[in-house]
């Protein structure tokens, strides 16, 4: 159990300790600041600790937001000050030195209004990048958590300090100012204030006004019986799993209930972050899970499509497939322009001026927002075309709805990176590189070439490959030429640090000439199974890339090379799905030999995987933001 050691002499009336015990805190008391090293002290070594003066007023929220937050080495707010296990010997050392330092009379520090952040439905949000708002324009005492949270600053310790708006957060300096900030606690209701910060500021328009304003009520149910985001998360995807099974079915009403069942398991999506944000129960499984089950509850839904479909006569599975494609390269262009300009110098560009400019146009934000079909319009979509036409309808409207949203988001990213002066980091090219996802194959060549021009020569060899495999007879050895040279390309793609201004194109180009030589290798076979087999295989593939995604963002860099050489490469694999097709055009063989491939690297993928994110203390990242161009 964490530690609050209160500082300095009682306050009579105070609700200060009970508050602290209602936020899982066991409460010590320090009479003055020379006893609080050794209470310090007798607490073990892997506990949180919180240093609190006993002159504190404030919302309860306040201090849980400062306080509870598990993502930071510490955090403060005036008059409050907490450390985790890694930040306590820093702490140790900021009380020696404040010990050590001459006594000085008692500092003040005013109240400024420091405007809260506003988010896109006009509610006050706290913002964990900006300072404290105390709350009240009295004059403050800097006590001894403020002395020792700007001692922690000064040795290298990150000290979190969430904008509070208009919650209360001070230690008056005489019963006046005490009076005046107990007025402006009662007049803020900060339950308000926390629901309202448990929604995401930015958000797609169909999660912002149809599912936030009731999801962050369930999400506050939840947090009073006790549920993780965890189970939630995994509840939704149940709930999704259930959808694509009534899918399956076929019927009429299978399809309105999994229509049903898909925007219900959207709102349980929404509701485990919204519950994680009112709870402060942040943790790397969640995000990962999160993350993770996001992409195999919609993919899954494509296939239960697919199944329905099939069961009323019709194959929709090349569909499905191309779904998932397009889906998955759409994800990957906004990775890899993120990573591209993540910490590029000189960032700008007349493009972002104009989108700025957009922006402050009010409506303009929502309608820009709404045509990269972020993932609550999308599934908002999926689910009323399901209940009300065909799976064939409803995936044909899916992909010409993300083709315009890839259209448009990849021409804005395109005309921005042309646009500015940015000059890239190794940091940068690096993670491209790992992007890029290149095997044994592409390596070697990108050792024994000169590598230049990365977008066109990767959309040349994938020009090819696509090529070869969809107007050359079935079953002949051009598709594997293809894949040969498509291998070369690669390597000769990203012999160079990928630095350019376009370069940030390389790995999207790899992952639609990998996944289309798939499609339209198993959709010409005209083999029984071969699609659904082909589905799988690219489901699992796609998994590896999504996983590089995660790591790169939570700061831990790319899987292991060896799980990158087992799975092949992206060239590798393509020259094997090349080459089973030439030796297996007819017959069950292609199919066994695709649902094969696609076992051995999901067991390789997914075992690496968990075994890693178990493990890990890297934060996993959401992959869709719903930002526009």
């Amino acid at each position: 159990m964490p530690t609050a050691i209160l500082t300095g002499p009682p306050v009579a009336g105070s609700p200060l300790e009970s508050g602290l015990r209602a936020l899982g805190f066991d409460v010590r008391v320090a009479a003055d600041d020379a006893a609080v090293r050794p209470e310090l002290a007798a607490l073990p070594s892997g506990e949180r600790v919180a240093l609190v003066d006993t002159r504190f007023v404030g919302h309860a929220h306040s201090l849980r937001l400062a306080l509870t937050d598990p993502r930071f080495p510490a955090g403060a707010v005036p008059g409050a000050l907490t450390v985790q296990p890694e930040a306590r010997a820093a702490l140790t050392r900021a009380l020696d030195g404040a010990a050590a330092a001459p006594a000085a009379p008692a500092a003040h520090r005013a109240g400024p209004e420091t405007g809260a952040r506003t988010a896109a439905d006009g509610a006050t949000q706290p913002d964990p990048q900006a300072g404290t708002r105390t709350g009240t324009a009295e004059a403050a005492v800097c006590g001894l958590p403020d002395t020792l949270a700007d001692r922690l600053t000064a040795d290298g310790v990150t000290v979190h300090r969430p904008e509070l708006g208009v919650l209360v957060a001070t230690v008056p300096g005489d019963p006046a100012a005490r009076s005046s900030a107990e007025e402006a606690v009662a007049a803020t209701d900060d339950e308000a204030v926390r629901l309202r910060g448990a929604v995401k500021a930015r958000d797609g328009f169909f999660t912002t006004f149809c599912i936030s304003p009731y999801s962050r009520y369930l999400a506050r149910w939840c947090a009073r019986r006790g549920l993780t985001p965890n189970q939630v998360t995994t509840a939704s995807l149940i709930t999704a799993l259930i959808a694509a099974a009534a899918a399956a079915t076929g019927t009429r009403g299978g399809f309105v209930a999994a229509g049903v069942l898909l925007l219900a398991s959207f709102v349980l999506d929404c509701t485990d972050g919204q519950l994680a944000r009112y709870s402060l129960q942040y943790s790397t499984m969640g995000a990962w899970l999160d993350a993770t089950f996001d992409r195999a509850k919609e993919y899954a839904y494509y296939a239960g499509l697919a199944l329905g479909a099939a069961r009323g006569g019709d194959d929709v599975w090349a569909l499905a497939l191309g779904a998932m494609v397009l889906q998955t390269a759409r994800h990957v262009v906004d990775f890899s322009f993120t990573e591209a300009n993540h910490d590029a110098t000189a960032n700008t560009s007349p493009t972002a001026a104009l989108s700025d400019r957009l922006d402050s146009a009010g409506w303009t934000v929502w309608v820009r927002r709404m045509i990269v079909l972020p993932i609550g319009e999308r599934w908002a979509m999926i689910a009323v075309l399901t209940a009300c036409t065909t799976p064939r309808i409803t995936l044909w409207v899916l992909l010409a709805g993300c083709a315009l949203a890839a259209c448009y988001t990849t021409a804005g990213r395109v005309l921005r990176s042309l646009t500015r002066a940015a000059r890239r980091t190794d940091r940068a090219a690096q993670a491209l590189a790992d992007l890029a996802d290149s095997g044994p194959l592409a390596t070697a060549v990108a050792n024994a070439a000169r590598g230049f021009a990365a977008p066109v020569i990767a959309a040349l060899g994938g020009a090819v490959v696509v090529a070869t495999a969809l107007w050359t007879p079935m079953g002949s050895w051009w598709p594997v030429l293809g894949a040969a040279v498509y291998a070369v390309t690669s390597g000769i793609a990203v012999a160079a640090p990928l630095k350019g201004a376009l370069d940030w194109l390389a790995p999207p180009l790899f992952r639609i000439a990998e996944y289309s030589t798939i499609l339209v290798l198993a959709a010409r076979s005209e083999v029984n199974g071969a699609l659904p087999a082909a589905f799988g295989l690219v489901a699992a593939v796609a998994y590896h890339h999504y996983d590089t995604v995660y790591r790169i963002r939570g700061g831990t860099g790319a899987p292991p090379h060896w799980l990158v050489r087992a799975v092949g490469g992206h060239e590798g694999r393509t020259l094997v799905v090349t080459v089973v097709a030439a030796f297996r055009p007819g017959g069950q063989g292609f199919t066994i030999a695709l649902t094969m491939l696609c076992a051995v690297i999901a067991v390789t993928v997914l075992s690496e995987s968990i075994r890693f994110w178990v493990s890990s203390k890297a934060p996993a990242v959401h992959d869709e933001s719903g930002e526009p161009a």
